[in-house]
């Protein structure tokens, strides 16, 4: 049986509170060195929001999940079975987290997909709720809770990143 609970993190930049602040802070993959040229580590901009703040900008759905680390039940979440191609981003912060070219039906009942766009858009973190050891994955700009990483995925990677659909807003591809 394969575990359920996964879920998701974030909000929409245009409904974004004047109180917001923002803070930049510079990524740098391990082992990236700095080049003789000047080359720089990347520049990514955290949402910083209190918690009234996020209650009035997501729906009680996603508070729950992005803030508070809930779950949606199983085959209930609009990208689920969602087939278009375009790309996932964060429901609290727009940050795009995955594509569709790594989407994949696991049967589990929440979105899944194989890669993330970026592995420095996704924090991994240990999750020992519920009386077991999961792999929690959240937004890395707003922190927001997407769900849960298993290593039961399909190849190249053989993950499976479980987000909750409600963690998610999609971007159709331009034709």
């Amino acid at each position: 049986m394969l575990p359920l609970l996964c879920a998701a993190g974030c909000v929409t930049p245009q409904n974004k509170p004047e109180s917001t602040q923002t803070t930049r802070y510079a990524t740098q993959t391990p082992g990236q060195k700095q080049t003789p040229t000047g080359g720089k580590p990347r520049t990514m901009e955290k949402v910083v929001r209190s918690e009234e703040e996020w209650r009035q900008i997501l729906t009680p759905e996603q508070y729950h999940i992005l803030r508070e680390r809930g779950t949606e039940r199983a085959f209930t979440g609009k990208y689920w079975n969602h087939k278009e191609d375009g790309t996932y981003t964060c429901a609290g912060c727009d940050q795009v987290l995955f594509t569709s070219d790594t989407k994949f039906d696991s049967g589990c009942g929440w979105p899944s997909f194989w890669d993330a766009i970026d592995p420095e858009k996704i924090i991994k973190r240990d999750d020992f709720s519920h009386g077991m050891h999961r792999i929690e994955v959240l937004c890395s700009r707003c922190g927001g809770h997407l769900g849960h990483v298993f290593n039961d995925g399909p190849q190249p990677t053989g993950l499976r990143y479980c987000i909750n659909s409600a963690s998610l807003n999609f971007k159709k591809k331009a034709e």
